[in-house]
């Protein structure tokens, strides 16, 4: 979530690409999808480690001897939510997707697969299978919504940092506050008994009030450090091209050449023996 608010306020203050509204635009393709799908299951087996590998603590200790228990139960656990919420988002994405516009396309799959990992994270440990299919499938939603949402008011964030990271992001702090279970509570976290669980599994909404409180304090956090930054590198003019190159394209003016090797219709029909 940090890191889609502070995306929030460059694209806010930055403003849009030139042209990325027009009746008559066209829209930017990717340059490799197949790379960016690549990209994709590598982070996802990144999560990995993210997720189920980031506890401080792994032994038997709060078991019974000889069984697999305490932190080795989690930490199974943590990757099969993970997986499922990450699998449900981008499932749920591609045929939301489909269904408007008529066309499937990968991309869509990636951006939810990462949408519901980013959702999925803040409560891997603690919530059950089923719970994290929730996540995902609510994630799905929240970051279509934030596309449209996005398109309406005329938003331009390239890489949907916003409606992804902090959507997506928000709706897993909140979801862990209704999901939690007290058991998996204390089992991840041995030694401190009472602690808050999810709304929805009877704990109550003392979790639910810390964590709206949490996504309140992170919103202004990053909103007051971010945004003066991105408004004094706006007013240096560090945080566009130039128009010129921008119109021509970045491939073009700071790589040396176009991404994309377009052919002449002259050339496509003597290639083919056909008149153009």
């Amino acid at each position: 979530m940090v890191g889609g608010v502070a995306g929030l306020w460059g694209a806010l203050i930055e403003g849009p690409r030139r042209g990325r509204f027009e009746p008559n635009r066209v829209d930017i393709r990717g340059h490799d999808a197949s790379l960016v799908v690549l990209g994709t299951f590598l982070l996802w087996f990144g999560w990995y480690g993210f997720n189920p590998g980031s506890f401080t603590v792994i032994d038997k200790t709060y078991g019974p001897s000889g069984s697999i228990n305490g932190q080795w139960s989690a930490v199974g656990r943590t990757a099969v939510t993970t997986t499922l919420a990450g699998s449900v988002a981008g499932l749920t994405t591609l045929f939301a997707k489909y269904m408007k516009t008529g066309q499937w396309k990968a991309m869509d799959v990636c951006n939810g697969i990462l949408g519901g990992f980013a959702a999925i994270t803040s409560g891997c440990s603690v919530v059950d299978p089923w719970a994290s299919v929730i996540c995902g499938f609510v994630s799905a939603l929240v970051l279509i919504g934030g596309n449209m949402l996005a398109e309406k008011v005329k938003f331009d964030d390239p890489l949907e940092a916003t409606q992804l990271h902090a959507g997506c992001g928000a709706w897993g702090i909140l979801f862990t506050a209704l999901f939690a279970r007290e058991k998996y509570v204390n089992e991840v976290y041995p030694g401190r008994e009472g602690r808050p669980y999810g709304l929805f599994m009877g704990g109550g909404g003392r979790l639910l009030a810390a964590h709206v409180v949490a996504i309140i304090a992170i919103f202004g956090w990053v909103s007051l450090t971010m945004a003066p930054l991105f408004f004094v590198l706006n007013k240096f003019g560090l945080l566009r091209t130039p128009q010129e190159h921008e119109n021509a394209g970045m491939d073009l003016t700071y790589h040396g050449g176009s991404a994309y090797q377009f052919i002449e219709p002259a050339a496509v029909g003597a290639a083919v023996g056909a008149p153009v």
